[in-house]
């Protein structure tokens, strides 16, 4: 039988992916190790999914014993404009791009399902299909299949695709020669390390991402630690910095796909506006895109924040208005956002709120209070 995988290459382009590589279901020691160091230094924080399926995740084939091949495939998601001019705007909010379209699990595993039924169609085997919801380390067997490599973002770079690459695996029960993989070309650039704004990257290749701004508002579950608050900016799910920076992003085209489409209302969308959304309309409003998976509560939280980095006193009724909230998460977010734009204002709420029954509130009014002038505390205990 001819060799199929120029075949499968041709079938999953027409189906929208832009790269197709081939690689054994296995992972070196190298990488598996690295893995059990980042879970040693609790760089996890809230995503205890990690640790949960370490064992799982360090080898491929704990997945699915029965697989040969591991087809690795990569959608280019490349936007139509910088990113990073959004960042000037700080009356808006910045989402980050892979979010701005359809929910790219939803669009990717279709297109993998679609292929693998033409895979067992065409050339025999079964498959099983993957979108980064299961323990697969899509990123390394994306390297060793010819994808891209690991940049020192520690996010997958293709020479002709730049940093934009949503990445998905079909794995077969097909012996397929597995592809060359492909050598780092990062070279000397360490951009993406240096526009960091947390300092996320303690060393090249190695992201921490508790201090991850992409961390801290999609997967962290509190309140966003204050050391951060200024760092993030109005950046309201996600970080695209270190993504946009990369060099290779000179040689990807704009994305070919009209379903990874941006839409218009995620572009810049009013901080006074998303802030006042109530449960129903944050459900209405992000119906199929991954913002929704965030809950409403925390994704107000991220835009309290933007609010109050935002430098804007006419944003400070905004502010004011969630100290109410029903959401702690809102409401403690709500006295530092107003207490950057309208100290004094929050001064004279602070005399007559109630006790708050939530503990992490109560330690922000604390924080916010200890940093007024002592004359402004007296009798504020």
């Amino acid at each position: 039988m001819a060799d199929p995988k120029e075949a499968i290459r041709q079938q999953a382009r027409e189906l929208g992916f832009d790269v197709v590589g081939f690689a054994r279901p296995e992972l070196p020691e190298e990488v598996r190790s690295r893995l059990r160091d980042y879970l040693a230094r609790g760089y996890h924080g809230d995503m205890d999914w990690l640790a949960a399926k370490s064992d799982r995740r360090q080898d491929p084939r704990t997945l699915w014993p029965q697989a040969g091949t591991v087809i690795s495939l990569a959608m280019n998601y490349g936007p139509d404009s910088d990113p990073l001019a959004d960042l000037e705007h700080p009356d808006s909010g910045t989402v980050s791009v892979y979010a701005r379209g359809r929910d790219y699990h939803d669009v990717l595993k279709k297109r993998l399902k679609q292929l693998g039924r033409w895979l067992t169609a065409t050339h025999g085997g079964a498959v099983k299909v993957f979108v980064d919801t299961a323990p697969v380390m899509e990123k390394p067997l994306a390297e060793r299949a010819g994808v891209g490599w690991q940049g020192k973002h520690t996010n997958l770079v293709s020479r002709k695709l730049g940093s934009w690459l949503f990445l998905g695996e079909v794995f077969t029960t097909l012996e397929l020669d597995p592809d060359e993989p492909e050598p780092d070309h990062c070279g000397t650039c360490r951009r993406c390390l240096d526009v960091c704004p947390t300092n996320a990257f303690p060393a090249p290749y190695r992201l921490d991402p508790t201090r991850c701004i992409s961390y801290l508002t999609i997967e962290h579950r509190g309140q966003i630690p204050r050391e951060f608050r200024s760092a993030i900016g109005n950046r309201i799910y996600g970080c695209d910095d270190c993504l946009a920076v990369c060099p290779w992003n000179k040689f990807a085209e704009r994305a070919r796909n009209g379903w990874l489409q941006a839409r218009p209302e995620l572009e810049r969308p009013a901080l006074a506006e998303l802030a006042r959304v109530d449960d129903a309309t944050f459900r209405a409003k992000f119906s199929g895109s991954p913002i929704k998976r965030l809950g409403r509560s925390r994704f107000v939280r991220n835009v309290l924040v933007a609010v109050g980095n935002s430098d804007r006193a006419a944003l400070a009724p905004v502010a004011e208005e969630r100290l109410g909230d029903n959401s702690a998460l809102v409401r403690g977010m709500a006295i530092w956002a107003l207490g950057r734009l309208a100290p004094q204002r929050l001064m004279e709420r602070a005399r007559s709120i109630p006790t708050d029954p939530d503990p992490r509130v109560r330690a922000e009014w604390r924080a916010e209070l200890a940093g007024s002038p002592p004359d402004e505390r007296a009798g504020m205990g």
